[in-house]
């Protein structure tokens, strides 16, 4: 993929701005971070050049300044809310975030439960943390919030928050998702360090939208495409316009948070140190494109690739049409087709050729392979192993796969699991390839392919099953596919 981004200017420009804001408060930070901290893959999607792990290597910078708490809402954990893109419920990534931060060298404070209000799965959730050595605060609703701030600054709002006695002079305040109350417990604490005569403020860094790009630059339109469930709104910061009389891109719940925000700041400092909800962020990102045209492609390609995630989402009915018609907004906003990513029209003209389920991927040098569906392998079994010949340099009419491996898998498949299909699909390929590279040098030079599909796109004629969409997710290939089931006659498929 062609590089638009500086990912070493970024660790530095950033690492030097929270620094600088840290300063400016004098005894302490409370830094509310949000998106993945370090598994960024829509950023590195959208900015070619930005690693997954960059805001975790730049917190790694700040170690000997930095200590982390993690928020999670008690309603999320009653609920199992699931992070979409690993599967797992907010209570389980919340031990993934904590291992993460302990092997980077980090220290973990421990976990605020946000919004508790003695939940059975946040009560069981906190004594399994308890018992695993981790420590545990509670956080609790407040009537009104945010609107009512007398109530919210008093002994009966935050004053009734655990207070978390930190040590270092700057607390990331991260959590599993949004909606954790990342905000509320840096405010809490704030609250309280004043009532323990300690000087601190607050910041937050967000990487989109970018706040120093156009409303509807297609960087800032994917974000609002990667947030459609929460309905973010992408709209211009109107007291920064106010206030420097300069257009800034912010988003509609930090714009209409801001008043409160600044209320609660007034009563604690007297003064706020923010005229505009952008101020409080310490986001350099915009400052590390250097390639403008190579990272509107990349937003361009990741806005389609919602758009057609989100409609076999709707068609599973997994998603809804209010997101649906969200998705086609910034699609027609970005004047974009489904055409626009590569991949979409070669595997079309494939089922269009063969009669049968077809898809395609794009290489690194450009090259745009097909795959489709035979009595051995379904299309993106097919695809796969197209691919890693093509990067191996392998020709068409070598055999990758014995039959000796594929026959005994598929009468496992059709007699002993009496599966329907008894086609391979992708992630049994792997296996079999894996198998044959014991005694095949040219099935292992196929195998140690596998790490240049990472970042290439996919797209298959039929909705993805749940296997290949977690295979292909696993193996870094964005992958999607149409909205129809692998056989049309079927009300139920996986």
């Amino acid at each position: 993929m062609r590089q638009g981004f500086d990912n070493q200017q970024y660790l530095t420009v950033q690492s030097e701005k929270i620094l600088e804001r840290i300063g400016s408060f004098g005894d302490k930070l409370y830094l509310e971070f949000g998106g993945k901290l370090f598994d960024d893959y829509h950023a590195s999607r959208v900015l070619p050049g930005f690693a997954p792990d960059s805001k975790m290597q730049m917190l790694k910078k700040l170690k000997s300044e930095a200590e982390v708490l993690i928020a999670v809402s008690a309603n999320d954990i009653e609920l199992n809310k699931l992070r979409s893109d690993y599967g797992i419920t907010y209570d389980l990534d919340t031990l993934r975030i904590i291992d993460a931060f302990r092997e980077a060298g980090l220290s973990v404070l421990g976990v605020v439960i946000t919004r508790y209000a003695e939940q059975p799965g946040a009560r069981a959730f906190a004594e399994r943390l308890k018992n695993l050595g981790v420590s545990v605060s509670f956080h609790y609703s407040i009537p009104d919030y945010p609107s009512n701030v007398p109530l919210i600054m008093s002994s009966d709002g935050y004053g009734r928050n655990e207070y978390v006695k930190t040590t270092k002079r700057l607390v990331v305040v991260t959590g599993p998702g949004p909606g954790s109350g990342k905000m509320a417990v840096c405010l809490s604490q704030i609250y309280h360090d004043f009532l323990h005569g300690i000087k601190s403020g607050y910041a937050k860094f967000e990487t989109f939208p970018i706040w120093n790009l156009p409303l509807n630059h297609p960087l800032n339109l994917a974000y609002e495409a990667a947030t459609a469930d929460l309905n973010d709104v992408n709209m211009i910061d109107p007291f920064h316009m106010e206030a420097y009389g300069k257009t800034a891109t912010n988003y509609n719940r930090d714009v209409e948070i801001f008043p409160v925000l600044n209320a609660m700041f007034r009563r604690i400092w007297q003064t706020s140190p923010y005229k505009s909800p952008t101020d409080m962020g310490v986001n350099m990102v915009g400052f590390c494109i250097f390639d403008m045209d190579a990272v509107e492609h990349a937003a361009k390609s990741e806005i389609v690739r919602r758009y057609l995630n989100e409609v076999c989402a709707f068609k599973r009915g997994v998603s809804d049409k209010a997101r649906v018609n969200k998705q086609t907004l910034i699609m027609q906003q970005a004047q974009l087709n489904v055409f626009y990513r590569k991949v979409v029209a070669p595997a079309l003209n494939k089922e269009a050729e063969s009669g049968v389920p077809a898809a395609a991927i794009e290489l690194g040098d450009g090259r745009i392979l097909t795959g489709k569906r035979s009595p051995l392998l379904d299309p993106a079994a097919a695809l796969l192993l197209n691919a890693l010949k093509a990067l191996g340099g392998i020709p068409d009419e070598i055999l990758l796969l014995s039959p000796a491996v594929i026959e005994p898998m598929q009468r496992l498949k059709r007699e002993m699991l009496h599966s329907e299909d008894d086609r391979l699909h992708a992630e049994e390929i792997l296996l079999a390839l894996s198998i044959c590279a014991a005694t095949n040098p040219v099935a292992e030079l196929a195998l140690n392919q596998i790490s240049k599909l990472s970042g290439l796109d996919a797209h298959v004629t039929r909705m993805p099953t749940a296997a290949d969409s977690a295979l292909f997710r696993r193996l870094h290939i964005q992958l999607t596919g149409e909205p129809e089931p692998m056989d049309a006659k079927k009300l139920y498929w996986q």
